[in-house]
């Protein structure tokens, strides 16, 4: 089987080095890939490297170059591993999952090279293992821990913890042991791509979070800039009155998702902000992804223009 590894930057690749600044990406992915030999007993693996960031300053248009490499390999390998950064990790993914339409793995670490009891060789196996296997089709999944996730439900859920990306109701797809995988439901990626916009010409989609107090400037100044909005809600999905009424008069198409950890959105309040009464605008429709994941999903949409196509119109 044949693995194509390539490095973005994050922990996995960081090192403290002595700088009192903090830590920053060093290592090149062909570095990675030298400190874990048994990578060899897996697949036949070859590496590039097309970024160095930290996770916390990825970009879309990283994420097209990416995306645009992986399409541009295609079935020249039995699949493709990303290294990054674990704070965007599950971003990344998702654009891959929906971009893509062969087998793509990402991973990271938690703790750097530099640190006692580094978990980034450990991931990068499983995410080898994982890429080589036969049962990983097409579509973007996350390794991490010795488990698999679907990368339309992973998370980061914790900022330190080795097993940080988790898939509230979902649950892991498989978990690797030091013989086998132990698969507890069907791997499956996206069933349907969108083609990749050009590196610079993603669309502008801002958060805008309901909160207690939060007022009209939110929204305004989100709209301001705004090709389509993403409004990560309270509960089922709703937002205060404020931001309600602003959503009705919205110039361009709003997402609604909730900012809890798990669950779906629902049209049950009423009230100018609550979910049933924002499901009767046309304009507006509903994900029950993070507000992060439903963002890229949203640009992607967007920049396709397939947005009706792509989220849900809650029956009220």
């Amino acid at each position: 089987m044949d693995v194509h590894v390539i490095a973005t930057g994050g922990t996995i690749a960081s090192t403290a080095d002595g700088d009192e600044r903090g830590a920053a990406p060093e290592l090149s992915g062909d570095e990675l890939v030298e400190t874990v030999p048994e990578l060899e007993t897996h697949a036949n693996v070859t590496v590039e490297t097309v970024a160095d960031r930290p996770g916390f300053d990825m970009s879309p248009a990283v994420c097209a170059r990416l995306a645009e490499r992986i399409r541009e390999i295609g079935t020249d390998v039995d699949g493709t591993v990303v290294t990054h950064g674990t704070d965007t990790l599950a971003e990344t993914a998702r654009y891959l999952d929906l971009t893509c339409e062969t087998s793509v793995v990402v991973t990271g670490a938690q703790r750097r090279p530099d640190e006692q009891g580094s978990d980034g060789p450990a991931n990068l196996v499983t995410a080898v293992r994982a890429a080589a296997h036969e049962r990983v089709g097409q579509g973007a999944f996350v390794a991490f821990d010795e488990e698999l996730h679907a990368a339309a439900t992973a998370r980061k859920a914790h900022t330190c913890a080795l097993d940080t990306f988790r898939s509230p109701e979902a649950g892991a797809i498989a978990r690797f042991t030091r013989e086998r995988v132990h698969w507890y439901r069907r791997p499956k990626g996206s069933s349907t791509t969108v083609p990749v916009p050009d590196p610079g010409r993603h669309p502008t989609v801002p958060i805008v979070v309901s909160a207690s107090g939060i007022g009209r400037d939110a929204f305004e100044d989100a709209e301001a800039r705004a090709d389509g909005i993403v409004v990560a809600g309270t509960g089922l999905g709703n937002a205060t009155t404020a931001l309600g009424e602003e959503i009705a008069e919205a110039s361009c198409p709003v997402v609604v998702t909730s900012r809890c950890h798990a669950g779906p959105s629902e049209p049950v309040y009423g009230t100018a902000g609550g979910a049933a009464a924002l499901a009767a605008h046309d304009h507006v429709r509903f994900a029950h992804g993070t507000p992060w994941a439903t963002r890229i999903e949203l640009m992607l949409a967007l920049a396709a223009e397939c947005v009706e196509d792509r989220f849900e119109a809650l029956d009220t």
